[in-house]
């Protein structure tokens, strides 16, 4: 890795490497070129002169970039997407006069946004219902064992353990549920053309109109969405960006929330963390532990009734 330039941390220390890898260039420009196959490929089947070698080619070369060839065509063009037209057309000659036919730049720029956006929610899904099940049984484990609960931070009524993680367990389920719910109304900008009036694709299609939706259609398929936003400008609406943005942060609110009542519970020594052998809490203080992680030790008994061996 590269130690002389910036690297953020919300990457480089806290990302998994598989939502990294799906951010990474070579997945987005990847993603790019894929863009490129299918309207390719859904041109030609339309009735545009394409050929089905043009298509192989294409295919053939959709995750060998050159990122450095790609930097020295957007040095000189000043314009990312043509410089990876330039580069793609280096290495397939056959279909260089054929790639992006029609299309403008938010063709590959805003469609691939929105199929990584869907990719990433799908592998938090995943994540996500696999913590609803460890706090699930976290909480019938620990259904019995009594704590202090709190009304406005201040000591109330008894409760357990158990009661507790359902709360935060459920905050994750509506979250679920809203997740879900993202996921299956997301969908592609489509082959709108430059400013969403499809013009330039109604110029090769001879003005026809149906074949135009229907090249919208088979793209979309070709790509895995069912359907295309509706109307959309040069890019689609900054309204679903906004929607996505608000189902992630109520995920972190859930989060927020959980870690909050696990910190004030800590502080009163009414669960710990558990901690490892080599663990090292401060540099000045060796013994002191930091993030209550009730259910993510090895054994989360000792962590619950504060005889950890490792303490």
């Amino acid at each position: 890795m590269n130690q002389d330039v910036y690297d953020n941390p919300l990457i480089g220390r806290y990302a998994s490497a598989e939502m990294s890898r799906l951010w990474s260039p070579q997945t987005k420009h990847s993603t790019w070129r894929k863009l490129w196959v299918s309207l390719a490929e859904a041109e030609r089947e339309l009735g545009l002169d394409i050929s089905q070698a043009q298509i192989d080619e294409l295919r053939a070369h959709v995750d060998d970039i050159d990122f450095e060839r790609a930097a020295r065509h957007e040095k000189q063009l000043r314009h990312d997407v043509m410089a990876h037209v330039y580069t793609y057309g280096d290495v397939c000659p056959l279909a260089k006069p054929i790639i992006h036919l029609g299309a403008t730049s938010c063709y590959v720029t805003d469609n691939t946004d929105l199929i990584l956006m869907r990719r990433g929610l799908e592998m938090l899904r995943s994540k996500l219902v696999s913590i609803i099940d460890r706090l699930a049984l976290f909480a019938e484990e620990y259904r019995e064992l009594p704590c202090l609960g709190f009304t406005h931070m201040q000591p109330a009524q008894p409760v357990t353990v158990g009661k507790r993680a359902t709360l935060w367990c459920y905050d994750l389920v509506l979250d679920l549920e809203e997740l879900e719910h993202r996921i299956g109304s997301l969908k592609m900008r489509g082959v709108k053309g430059t400013t969403g009036t499809q013009a330039s694709f109604l110029s090769l299609f001879n003005g026809d109109h149906e074949t135009v939706e229907e090249l919208d259609r088979l793209v979309c398929r070709k790509m895995g969405f069912e359907s295309a936003y509706a109307v959309t400008g040069q890019t689609y609406s900054r309204k679903v960006d906004s929607q996505v943005i608000d189902t992630l942060a109520g995920l972190s609110q859930s989060a927020h929330k959980a870690g909050s009542d696990l910190r004030l519970l800590q502080s009163r020594k009414e669960v710990e963390e558990p901690i490892e052998k080599h663990q090292i809490g401060s540099s000045a203080m060796a013994y002191k532990r930091h993030e209550p992680r009730v259910f993510g030790g090895s054994d989360n008994r000792h962590a619950m009734d504060g005889t950890n061996p490792g303490r």
